[in-house]
């Protein structure tokens, strides 16, 4: 079973609709207990930085988080801010996040007049062999996104696809069983069903 951390910040909805379509057993909760016999860890996000860390302090998930996914190897998937919590800090807000994936989060660049937030599809190229996109085009994998900031790893060796919008940027990442995507798999029809089918079945 996959759980899917409700803090308030995402819309869970969608991603149990994908995972019932699946054929995945999920369940979506803010409580630490009723996540607990979960074999895998989904964590949405869209919003800023600190209200996402200040809530999952003040639900007392953060411990929880740590202990599963840290300490024992829960397979884990942050989705957009889920994703950038990952990190140590962020430009966005003042608070610690996880510290999972060293690094912090920064503004998206402009280049060639891309607009902040990005909103919209964008191809994603891998950069390294990736279960999550076993089957998926390597260099035309289409993703929905909506973002103004992103992760920036200390160590490139975490990153595993990168989105060539606004100059570029880290599209995902892994460090052993924690993994991260920037965009929205869960509103991106065919390709987002894919990549959650493959967090199912081979992360």
């Amino acid at each position: 079973m996959i759980g899917v951390v409700d803090y308030g910040l995402s819309n869970v909805g969608a991603i149990l609709n994908m995972l019932k379509k699946l054929g995945v057993p999920a369940l979506a909760s803010d409580r630490a207990e009723a996540l607990e016999r979960s074999e895998k860890l989904i964590l949405p996000g869209v919003g800023a930085f600190d209200a996402a860390m200040a809530r999952l302090r003040e639900l007392d998930l953060l411990a929880f988080l740590e202990r599963r996914v840290r300490r024992e190897g829960v397979p884990f998937l942050g989705i957009c801010l889920g994703m950038q919590v990952l990190a140590e800090a962020s430009a966005e807000g003042g608070m610690a996040g996880l510290g999972w994936i060293a690094g912090r989060n920064v503004r998206l660049r402009r280049d060639g007049g891309a607009r902040v937030p990005h909103m919209g599809w964008s191809d994603v190229a891998l950069t390294a062999d990736e279960p999550l996109f076993r089957h998926l085009p390597a260099n035309s994998s289409r993703f929905y996104f909506v973002h103004s900031y992103c992760l920036e790893p200390a160590d490139p060796a975490c990153i595993v696809a990168r989105c060539g919008y606004g100059g570029g940027f880290v599209a995902a990442v892994r460090l052993d069983n924690i993994r991260g995507v920037q965009f929205h798999p869960e509103k991106s029809h065919r390709f987002g069903l894919a990549l959650l089918g493959n967090f199912a079945a081979r992360c």
